[in-house]
């Protein structure tokens, strides 16, 4: 395939391209149906491009397209070197390619090494017996001492899954369990084997070859177990009555840099400045990231984070619903912003495949949709990192508010509400209501292009039901109003690739303890510019900080004009979020 970039030549002192860029995430399954036959495909992909470039992003980020059974949409993956039928073929997925590198946008695939599927043939090979050669590809443990294979109880360790239920299958073909952190389809590869090491980097550079941009990393701080070091073995401590926390001997283990350094020079040597490397690291701390990011250590470029996604879950989470503390979310930003600021690079995100709509978590769905979407849009992008745009959020999408357990297809979801069930927990109404906040279904609704029955995503049945308000919130209507959502982040992204300040520029919290306004300044390499975003319904007050009110620019707003200046306050709207550019 023709290479449209330019070969980018190695200086560490100039900043990498991708700190200029912003990427858009596509989940293929419901993006855009090409046949009719209800699921997003990649011709499908194809006939949207123009959307994407008018938005103006940089990179596409593609969930897994993989061959898959589709146990949890792609990610249990059966071949990674092929496409799956639902999605068209390597031939499609190349004329994506093609076509994404002739508008300058850059391709970046999902990379799911933990696990794999239980029907890839390496798995199939390692279940065969004790004594395949890829036995040890994955984790097979005998079942606990003094209990037979199958007993209750007879589990090697009482570890949860991720996705309900216990973390252990048995194979009573050998009468041995595997490890699963996710679906019991979904097998943990063994990292601590080189073999699986090597067949993986050979897949990576084989990718590569064929013109992609990068990866996003699944999972990826998973990969080194700690329960590898010298094979042991230990319950978790209980949750919930039922199951132990198996996340202290499962993640972050010994070997994770050394993994990710080897990956580097195995796959990366030699092109790795003309790539995007990004990781999904699940309860990864600000000093993680500084490991995983600095440069100096030839790891990964940013790492996406999951500390302020999970403010609003209560003790129960994702499914607990609690009030955001908008103190709690500024603290978390900025203390990722800060610590980040020598040594690394932040990855900007509020949305994507897994988390459910932002509008309808920390913004308001109904009578202010516009203007706390742009609100939202405007706060995050401001921050200095690389934002990611999930499919649909520049069009101010919200949740499906789906009213019966029967309309909800993912896979995490449905387990959640069967052992719910099973153990009386939660009434069909409250789980309903659970599912509401916290599904992921939420995010996976099809994109809405139009008002018409299937908001032209498909001539056929949806495979998830097209959310109710696609006849006024779709695509169609936000391209025609240049005060929209989609105009809006049009413009937040050109003013990244425009602006020294809003790439590079230092970060500086203000009014931390304000309840309702989330204030803050980027500083150096130009004017000073002042941000806020009031997160309430309510008019809000704030004092301003860095520029002088009375002579800054507005660089834009989601208001028509300019917030009212009374004694060096700003008086922001329901919803309101400006920008300001200290006068030269």
């Amino acid at each position: 395939m023709a290479e449209e970039f330019p070969v980018v030549i190695a200086d560490h002192e100039a900043p990498a391209w991708w700190t200029s860029a912003v990427v858009y995430q596509i989940y293929p399954r419901s993006f855009q149906d090409s046949d009719g036959d209800g699921i997003g495909d990649l011709r499908g992909v194809l006939q949207r491009i123009d959307h994407l470039a008018e938005l103006g992003v940089d990179v596409v980020w593609f969930s897994p397209v993989y061959r898959s059974p589709q146990d949890d949409n792609g990610y249990d993956i059966s071949d990674y070197r092929d496409v799956d039928p639902i999605f068209g073929s390597l031939a499609d997925l190349d004329e994506v390619v093609q076509a994404l590198h002739s508008r300058g946008i850059r391709v970046v695939m999902d990379l799911v090494v933990n696990h794999t599927s239980d029907e890839h043939t390496w798995f199939m090979e390692s279940r065969a017996s004790t004594d395949s050669p890829k036995r040890d590809w994955y984790w097979w443990r005998p079942p606990r001492p003094g209990f037979a294979a199958g007993e209750p109880g007879a589990e090697p360790t009482n570890w949860a899954s991720y996705f309900s239920g216990s973390t252990w299958e048995l194979d009573p073909g050998t009468g041995e369990y595997y490890l699963h952190l996710f679906s019991r389809k979904q097998p943990d590869l063994n990292w601590e084997n080189p073999a699986v090491r090597d067949a993986v980097y050979e897949m990576m550079r084989w990718w590569l070859d064929r013109g992609i941009d990068g990866f996003r990393m699944d999972v990826i701080n998973l990969i080194s177990k700690t329960m590898a070091d010298g094979g042991a073995l230990a319950d978790g401590v209980v949750k919930d009555g039922l199951y132990g926390d198996a996340w202290p001997l499962t993640a972050n283990g010994p070997r994770l840099h050394e993994y990710l350094q080897e990956m580097h020079r195995e796959v990366f040597e030699g092109r790795r400045e003309a790539l995007l490397l990004v990781g999904e690291t699940p309860g990864a701390t600000v000093e993680d990231g500084r490991l995983f990011t600095d440069p100096a250590r030839g790891e990964l470029d940013m790492v996406f984070t999951f500390e302020h996604v999970g403010l609003d879950h209560g003790p129960g989470g994702r499914f607990d619903r609690r009030p955001l503390d908008l103190r709690e979310l500024k603290a978390t930003l900025a203390r990722w912003q800060t610590g980040l600021k020598d040594a690394g690079w932040n990855a900007l995100y509020w949305c994507n495949h897994d988390q459910p709509r932002i509008v309808s978590r920390f913004g308001d769905d109904g009578a202010y949709r516009r203007e706390s979407a742009t609100m939202l849009a405007t706060v995050l992008h401001l921050h200095r990192g690389t934002p990611y745009v999930y499919q649909g959020e520049e069009l101010g999408m919200t949740n499906a508010h789906f009213a019966a357990l029967a309309e909800y297809r993912d896979i995490e979801s449905l387990r959640y509400a069967a052992e719910a069930r099973a153990h009386g927990r939660l009434t069909d109404d409250q789980l309903v209501e659970a599912l509401a906040f916290g599904s992921r279904d939420n995010a996976r609704t099809p994109v809405q292009w139009d008002d018409t029955a299937s908001a032209g995503f498909t001539t056929g049945e949806p495979w998830l039901a097209v959310n109710p308000n696609h006849v006024t919130v779709n695509a169609e209507v936000e391209c025609r109003d240049p005060a929209s959502v989609f105009h809006h982040y049009r413009r937040l992204i050109a003013l990244r690739h425009e602006d020294p300040v809003v790439r590079l520029g230092d970060f500086s919290l203000v009014a931390p303890e304000h309840p309702h306004v989330y204030a803050f300044t980027r500083s150096g390499g130009g004017p000073t510019l002042f941000v806020a975003g009031n997160f309430s319904g309510e008019p809000q007050r704030i004092g301003v900080e860095g520029v002088d009110p009375a002579t800054a620019g507005r660089v834009i707003g989601n208001y028509d004009d300019a917030p009212r200046v009374e004694e060096a306050e700003l008086v922001l709207r329901p919803w309101e979020a400006v920008v300001l550019r200290a006068a030269r």
